[in-house]
């Protein structure tokens, strides 16, 4: 019996357009009426999605849980009370993010605890994160000494192709010990920085412990680079149909339908109830 479904947020539980389907919403709601968790596990920010917890039945809840920052942060939802921080070195996070802003078709995102500041902004990023509830401050000059004193969750960069992105990676592992970094891809738009060790699988093995929940008792569901350590760890790893090769190619199912067309729905009604 599988006890927890964590699971990847964008292009893998919300339609292209941001939204989350009624389909989805009911499955999972039969799903945590059966006493199984459902943990969101995003790249993104735990602040950008307590709307989509609250059509969960989710939001603000006791003993339920969300994975954010790429396993940066482990939260309680009631009160979004941290569980577990795992934040990047200052210095190490200070010199991604100057390699990052010496691209100019770059722009580089600072992901503190709570909240989200970007350098460089591309309209186009700035419509995608609008249309996922993602809010951010414009950064107007590159003062990395503000957050000094704030935990920062990951570095990221959104540039247009993936060859520009592996540039990026190579350019960072370059000036910095590749050793020290956890790098990732998501959305067909970003690469991710973390601290190694750090990512969406084992955020997932640290809550499942402290839930008492054993690996081969979750499901992981996902589409992308950054979701690959989750999948890789549980017990049923799961790829969207519209999921990228890798990410099918360690799947032991793959959905039927997209994101566009309730694929966690079909996963939980074919696995959980």
């Amino acid at each position: 019996m599988y006890k927890m479904i964590v699971c990847d947020l964008d292009e893998t539980l919300m339609s292209e357009d941001g939204t989350l389907s009624d389909k989805n919403t009911a499955a999972i709601k039969a799903a945590t009426k059966m006493g199984v968790y459902f943990v969101s596990n995003s790249g993104r920010s735990y602040t950008s999605f307590q709307n989509d917890l609250q059509t969960m039945g989710l939001y603000d809840q006791e003993n339920q849980y969300s994975i954010s920052y790429n396993g940066g942060l482990i939260s309680e939802n009631k009160g979004n009370r941290p569980l577990v921080v795992n934040a990047m070195d200052y210095d190490l996070a200070k010199q991604v993010f100057e390699i990052g802003i010496a691209n100019s078709k770059a722009d580089t995102h600072v992901y503190t605890q709570d909240k989200l500041f970007i350098f460089n902004t591309i309209a186009d990023d700035a419509v995608y994160l609008k249309n996922r509830g993602v809010t951010f401050e414009e950064m107007s000059e590159p003062n990395f000494e503000q957050f000094k004193n704030l935990n920062i969750m990951k570095i990221i960069m959104d540039l247009p192709t993936m060859e520009l992105r592996k540039q990026m990676q190579a350019d960072v592992e370059a000036e910095v010990d590749p050793s020290k970094l956890a790098v990732t891809y998501s959305s067909d738009r970003y690469v991710e920085f973390n601290p190694a060790g750090i990512d969406k699988g084992s955020a997932t093995l640290q809550l499942a412990q402290k839930l008492g929940i054993k690996p081969e008792e979750v499901i992981a569901a996902g589409d992308n680079g950054n979701d690959l350590p989750m999948l890789k760890v549980v017990g049923l790893p799961v790829s969207v149909a519209n999921g990228i090769d890798s990410v099918k190619s360690v799947a032991k199912y793959i959905t039927e339908a997209d994101n566009n067309h309730d694929a966690l729905a079909e996963v939980i009604n074919k696995f959980v109830l």
